[in-house]
């Protein structure tokens, strides 16, 4: 699915950043998406959105899987 989106569609180096940095490092990279932190454990829509990128943190904000267009 993803070949199908524009721009950078993967984040595998912000694991471990603060999630606030990898938000707009995202952003700043793929300028077509929208990087919403998301707490661990919380429930998201499904959907494949070209426009979205989870990024998903712990109880300190910080990232604990690939950020990654979806």
């Amino acid at each position: 699915m993803s070949s199908e989106c524009k721009g950078k569609d993967s984040w595998p180096e912000l694991v471990g950043q603060q999630g606030k940095v990898a938000e707009e490092i995202i952003e700043r990279e793929n300028p077509l998406v929208n990087a919403i932190i998301v707490d661990e454990g919380s429930s998201v829509p499904l959907d494949y959105r070209c426009d979205r990128v989870w990024v998903w943190v712990n109880k300190s904000g910080t990232v604990i899987s690939t950020p990654r267009i979806g």
